[in-house]
């Protein structure tokens, strides 16, 4: 992989290509994600959003995830989601305010889009079928995939207020781009988008991360950021919007 992004954050690489994006910290961080591997609370020094066209019936995400890790030279314990996104089109945004930074790597898919609450389900209600593991074989969904990197200490409850501001904020940005899902209703963001929020540890404590927040106000903007340049570049590339843009 080649360095191609800035997080601004000290000890921390991020990696970004056509097969992934790799994100490694010289410091442990403390985790919360819907990731599947890693997910939940988590503790790890690496980050991976695997770029997959299309996995064989059968396959393991698990098993794919810990193969791509293997091949950058990643050992256990890390955190992998994967899309089927062009992950070379991938953004970093990175801000700082009030002795904090914050830094989010972003990769957009919007070719299943969907409105929550108001599309259908697709899984069925075990989740053996959940659409960010096994269906991704059928149909490799895109996918809106949020590292939000914060340079401080999080509670766990501040840990679960970024993913509230951040997946706001994503929404926000895809309205006011007017992106809407196949039936024509306003998209909320995608059947199988993922949030990976990372702490390094640094600093006093922070109990809050809304969107009121110091913390809170630099994931929303940087998620906003890098939404945006990707949404901005891609229409560029097409010369206008398309099907599944």
């Amino acid at each position: 992989m080649s360095d191609r992004a800035e997080t601004t954050i000290p000890d921390i690489r991020v990696a970004i290509d056509e097969h992934g994006v790799s994100l490694r910290s010289e410091r442990l961080l403390f985790v919360l994600s819907s990731a599947v591997v890693g997910g939940g609370f988590y503790r790890a020094r690496d980050i991976v959003n695997m770029h997959v066209d299309d996995m064989p019936h059968g396959t393991s995400p698990e098993d794919e995830l810990a193969a791509y890790a293997a091949r950058l030279g990643i050992d256990a314990p890390f955190v992998g989601v994967m899309t089927a996104a062009k992950t070379q089109y991938a953004q970093v945004a990175a801000d700082s305010r009030d002795g904090l930074t914050v830094a989010v790597v972003v990769s957009v898919g919007l070719s299943n889009t969907t409105s929550a609450g108001v599309s259908d389900p697709v899984v069925d209600v075990s989740g053996t079928g959940s659409p960010g593991t096994g269906s991704l074989g059928t149909g490799s969904p895109g996918t809106i995939n949020t590292i939000v990197l914060v340079d401080g200490q999080l509670t766990p409850a501040a840990l679960v207020n970024v993913v509230i501001t951040v997946t706001e904020a994503k929404t926000m940005v895809l309205s006011e781009w007017q992106v809407r899902t196949a039936d024509g209703e306003a998209a909320s963001g995608t059947s199988t988008d993922s949030v990976v929020v990372a702490a390094t540890g640094r600093g006093p404590a922070l109990s809050y991360a809304g969107p009121a927040t110091t913390v809170g106000w630099l994931a929303a903007r940087t998620t906003r950021q890098a939404i945006e340049q990707i949404c901005a570049a891609k229409l560029a590339r097409d010369g206008g919007r398309r099907v599944g843009w």
